[in-house]
């Protein structure tokens, strides 16, 4: 069995217990962490001992999202640029990111064997996107979900509307507004929520109930699900969301943006931040909403 530098893989009761181990950074989507995530993947679906993975976070998040720690550097205003890139260059490096992350997606939704996220503590941005597109989707307790770099000239994703449903989604795409567990679960974000100590076992249950099935079946009944949807135009909808992601990335406004750069150049990460999220608060739902 190989072994990851950014994950953590753990066969156990008929499956594989996958965790996202860059705790220090709250599970930060680096490359190298999808690059070790898609090769446990493949393992796991090599292993006949197998019958499915549960997708988890080591330490208090599923995921922060993507890697923020160079969204400060130096920028040319009043465009926005980032210091000798040109809107060219800025658009196909943004195009390029996008497209990555759905040949990451189809990954997993095209996967043979179910993947089922348990959702603990934070699940943010790209996080977000990683735990919803999983075949099945638990949440603990205190986990929460949110969309916040729309507030910085960032895209959302077509996943969010495909299972919450248009209105639902677009009240939290187009605010960034954090929920918790609850209201994922009524908009249907996520299957259930569960208790945060059990949570691994609750998704460690349903896979025993999967592998009283036998795997072929379960297999042709994934492509059964995963295949309608894509003719439904699902898979059209995400490469347009790749292709539209540079386009917001490229709408940069001096107005809208030069204070949470500034902000990062004056206190790092955690002013960024405060000074994206300040004014939204208190929120509706999640961990701001008694501010």
């Amino acid at each position: 069995m190989a072994t990851f530098e950014h994950v953590l893989y753990e066969k156990q009761r008929g499956g594989v217990l996958i965790s996202l181990n860059r705790p220090e950074t709250l599970n930060a989507l680096s490359e190298d962490l999808q690059r070790d995530l898609n090769a446990a993947l493949r393992e796991a679906e090599a292993d006949s001992e197998v019958r499915a993975v549960v997708l988890t976070g080591a330490g208090r998040a599923f995921s922060a999202g993507a890697n923020m720690r160079g969204d400060g550097g130096p920028v040319e205003w009043p465009y926005g640029l980032p210091e000798g890139e040109s809107v060219a260059d800025l658009l196909d490096r943004w195009r390029g990111i996008a497209t990555n992350g759905h040949r990451n997606r189809r990954i997993k939704w095209e996967f043979s064997k179910p993947i089922i996220s348990a959702v603990n503590g934070w699940c943010m941005g790209a996080g977000s996107w990683l735990a919803l597109s999983c075949h099945m989707t638990y949440a603990a307790e205190s986990a929460v979900f949110a969309q916040p770099e729309v507030r910085m000239i960032s895209n959302t994703d077509v996943i969010w509307p495909v299972l919450a449903g248009y209105k639902d989604a677009l009240r939290y795409s187009l605010t960034g507004d954090h929920i918790d567990a609850g209201e994922a679960l009524r908009i249907g974000l996520v299957n259930e929520v569960v208790p945060d100590n059990r949570l691994i076992d609750e998704c460690f249950e349903l896979v025993e109930r999967i592998a009283l099935v036998s795997p072929e079946t379960v297999k042709i009944n994934l492509a059964v699900a995963t295949s309608g949807l894509e003719m439904m135009g699902f898979d059209q909808a995400s490469v347009m969301n790749a292709e539209l992601n540079a386009s917001v990335h490229g709408s940069q406004r001096e107005d809208f943006r030069r204070n949470l750069n500034e902000a990062m150049e004056r206190g790092g990460l955690r002013e960024f931040i405060q000074t994206r999220d300040g004014p939204f608060r208190p929120e509706p739902f999640g961990p701001y909403s008694k501010e």
